[in-house]
């Protein structure tokens, strides 16, 4: 009685959380084909929406260059970062209850009638997630190679968390099979349900990972390089975010160079001034002019810190203190005279882009030799400098033979001078080809690394150094996320697949002896009221 009770309870709150229906019906509801259709929909959109979570997640290494670029071409800043997160979790979430929920009707042998609220929600996110999909193919199509990069990170726990769902699918696919009439359709059933599950077995002969690797042969800690300094605890481009470089160890500080309107080189990654300035508080009428058309006394009338407060570009800025506040709303724009006398100081290496001004901008022909000159009058030594720029690159050697050259592009076969060092996109590099290069001397540099996830991926792979936003916090990693010699994940692998054999044999055995008991429960109750039929006839 108890546990006919307990079953009754379960079928009530099953039943009644899915369609709304808390009261049983008096009439005998069976279940249909139409069942098996909706819950194989459900589950696809479970499985979309939890694919969209973790591109979500992956994304967000990039989210701050799709901050920039939404802010630059709708001059609307929002930290998306937060809205990706949220929406993928909030659709992961109410989806995968209703799942829970929709297993658990079938399970109990009841009708699968979703409430029409649910199919509204259900149809919506559907939608949401197609939108998704769609926006990011066509706005964002680069970051597809994001995603396959952090299959190398990701794959071998993607692959047990696979299994595990898989081996829990086989209770509700025994249970249909089962109570299935049709031979063909059950044939049907456990043949998809057996390729899924052979495919999920054997999908490690296809996992790369360089972090599947005996731990004596990992490659040293890649070193660190700042991104327009320390943007996550200071404003970008400004002295303070080089202090802060060099406060978390980095030997590189990576920068953007501009020429103002009288011949001065400043620190600006923008074409305008508007996301990282007060210009248009200043400046109204000239805030959407290009940076080099203001006079370097024009540009040091401007604020380089305050937005950083008004607009935090990471979520980190809330935990800045009140010394910190301070001192960021005392940033200026730093000239490159300013950045390399530091960088002597401190014995720091400078790495620039250099953009050239607008072709009447007076200083559109010389620029070149003007950041030049800035750099051979500081007190830097020219080792210090890795010259970046492809733009008059001959001349520059000759002008100042110290630098040293390191491209942000492949060689060609016909260049004289050996390939030292190149700068490039993890998105454009793959492990072998890092390989290959560290195999011929040449010094890899890949940017831009925020998360440990693709800086634990790119330690294991070799690399010599990373361009980052996030120094503050990579600085502190004593070794990759993970890391699995061959046997280890060897054993792993064959252990997970041998223990989700065991239970889906064992699911698939109870629920068979299920399935007969109700069925021999169910021919009992009809010959008693078929005998209590004819008694009262």
């Amino acid at each position: 009685m108890v546990s006919c009770g307990c079953r009754q309870l379960c079928v009530t709150c099953f039943r009644g959380f899915h369609n709304c229906q808390w009261k049983e019906s008096k009439e005998k509801q069976k279940t249909s084909k139409c069942d098996g259709f909706w819950f194989l929909l459900l589950l696809a959109i479970v499985v979309f929406t939890l694919a969209w979570l973790y591109v979500s997640l992956i994304v967000l290494n990039d989210m701050h260059s799709f901050n920039e670029h939404i802010f630059r071409t709708q001059s609307l800043w929002l930290d998306w970062t937060i809205v990706f997160i949220v929406v993928a979790s909030v659709l992961v979430t109410y989806s995968s209850l209703l799942l829970v929920l929709s297993a658990g009707v079938m399970f109990c042998g009841q009708p699968l009638k979703m409430h029409w609220f649910h199919k509204i929600l259900l149809a919506l996110t559907a939608a949401i997630i197609i939108a998704g999909f769609v926006g990011l193919d066509i706005k964002w199509h680069e970051e597809w190679t994001s995603l396959y990069v952090s299959f190398q990170a990701t794959a071998p726990f993607l692959h047990i968390g696979a299994v595990v769902g898989v081996t829990l699918l086989a209770w509700i696919v025994a249970d249909r099979f089962f109570r299935t009439e049709s031979k063909g359709l059950k044939a049907l059933m456990l043949l998809c349900y057996i390729c899924v599950v052979i495919a999920l077995y054997l999908a490690p002969l296809l996992i790369r990972s360089p972090c599947i690797m005996e731990p004596n042969q990992l490659p040293n800690k890649p070193r660190l390089m700042g991104h327009r300094g320390a943007p996550m605890v200071a404003p970008e481009n400004t002295m303070m975010s080089f202090q802060k470089t060099v406060d978390c160890g980095a030997s590189v500080f990576e920068s953007d160079v501009m020429v103002s309107m009288d011949g001065v080189p400043f620190l600006m990654h923008d074409d305008k001034l508007t996301r990282t300035t007060n210009v248009a508080q200043v400046f109204p009428d000239r805030a959407q002019e290009n940076c080099s058309w203001f006079s370097w006394q024009e540009l040091q009338q401007l604020n380089a810190g305050e937005w950083f407060l008004q607009r935090p570009p990471f979520t980190i800025e809330s935990s800045l203190s009140t010394v910190n506040r301070n001192e960021v709303l005392k940033q200026k724009i730093p000239s490159l005279e300013e950045l390399l006398r530091s960088a002597g100081d401190h014995n720091m290496s400078v790495m620039f882009d250099l953009r050239p001004p607008h072709e009447r901008h007076p200083y559109n022909q010389t620029y070149v030799n003007v950041t030049v000159d800035t750099i051979l009058k500081s007190n830097i030594r020219q080792d210090l400098i890795l010259w970046l720029p492809d733009d008059f690159r001959e001349e520059v050697k000759l002008m100042a033979p110290g630098f040293q050259q390191i491209y942000g592009r492949r060689r060609s076969w016909n260049d004289t001078e050996p390939l030292m060092k190149v700068n490039l996109s993890f998105k454009n590099l793959s492990t072998e080809e890092i390989r290959a290069y560290r195999q011929d001397n040449v010094s890899v540099n890949i940017f831009v690394v925020n998360k440990p996830w693709l800086f634990s991926i790119l330690w294991c792979a070799g690399v010599d150094s990373i361009t980052t936003n996030a120094c503050h916090i990579l600085k502190d990693m004593d070794g990759p996320s993970w890391l699995i010699s061959p046997d280890t994940y060897l054993m792993i692998w064959v252990v997970t697949d041998g223990v989700s054999f065991l239970l889906i044999v064992w699911a698939f055995v109870l629920r068979r002896k299920c399935c007969k008991r109700d069925s021999a429960a169910g021919a009992e109750t009809a010959v008693l009221l078929t005998q209590i039929h004819n008694i009262a006839a």
